[in-house]
């Protein structure tokens, strides 16, 4: 078996261009050391197949790979809208309610019953993976009242993010529990927890898979301000960091990205830990 020196790892994402055992055949070959499950696509029985290629493909080269799937969190959707796609103004007001609605131009629906509880006037909410911000102007039962500060074009399902707001709820979900499990039968390398804000995230993760004889490395995401506060103690409970910039980069300004990167790796060095470095790689 052929084992690269180069202390870098390339990690490959892997979708349907990608799944045939022949293309990650040719992936392996050019460079890529660990194949990258995105569980927030998908379902078992789609994961299970891209898992069966990997090992084809592992067969075919006589090389070996490792593979990580990412756990989703606690990813927050808007729900459907119609038509498909609104334009939002700025200055013009909108609202997000918690009741289930088909959205529009004016409001949409977020399945989130606390949040009238946790956001207040002020607060910055952002829209299509931050490219629409609002402000809260105030909350009225399960409505929250927002500005638009920064509009744009908006679609059914596209994410929300609430930066720097403690939303009272854990990284690990139920269903990262059940795609935990799945992991565990498919005796994946390791698995990545999205939206970890602290230490405790990372301990429920590996209670979890402690419970089911499963000892993976467990990677830590970050993507919210908090985890940036709390990075020492996330690298004494976690086995390696994955810096998620885009995510970041909605949770802090966006020109301090790259000296939050480089200082992130550093502190990770220091405890000699991995780090991932993810998203928008070509582009930048």
């Amino acid at each position: 078996m052929h084992v690269p020196k180069k202390k870098t790892k390339v990690i490959c994402t892997i979708g349907p261009a990608s799944q045939d055992p022949v293309v990650l055949a040719e992936l392996i070959v050019n460079g890529m050391n660990v194949v990258r499950i995105n569980f927030a696509h998908g379902d078992f029985e789609t994961h299970a197949q891209i898992i069966a290629n990997v090992r084809q493909a592992e067969a075919m080269t006589g090389q070996r790979v490792a593979i990580l799937g990412d756990l989703p969190g606690p990813k927050m959707r808007i729900g459907e809208i119609s038509p498909e796609t609104v334009q939002l103004v700025r200055h013009e007001p909108f609202v997000i309610q918690t009741s289930p609605i088909v959205g529009n131009a004016n409001r949409v629906s977020l399945d989130f019953p606390t949040l009238p509880a946790v956001v207040k006037p002020g607060n910055d909410i952002y829209l299509n993976d931050g490219y629409i911000q609002l402000k809260v102007d105030h909350v009225i039962g399960q409505e929250i009242h927002c500005i638009v500060e920064a509009g744009g074009e908006l679609r059914s399902r596209k994410g929300v993010n609430f930066p720097d707001i403690d939303l009272g709820i854990s990284a690990f979900t139920d269903e990262d529990r059940e795609l935990l499990a799945f992991a565990a039968a498919q005796r994946l390398d390791a698995v990545s927890q999205s939206f970890v804000q602290d230490a405790a995230d990372i301990t429920a993760v590996r209670t979890a898979a402690d419970a089911l004889n499963y000892h993976p490395l467990i990677i830590a995401k970050l993507e919210r301000a908090a985890a940036v506060r709390n990075l020492d103690a996330i690298l004494q409970s976690a086995d390696g960091i994955m810096v998620a910039r885009f995510d970041l980069g909605v949770e802090m300004p966006i020109e301090g990205i790259a000296v939050q990167q480089k200082a992130m790796i550093r502190r990770a060095n220091r405890f000699g830990k991995p780090v991932i470095t993810a998203t928008h790689m070509l582009e930048s």
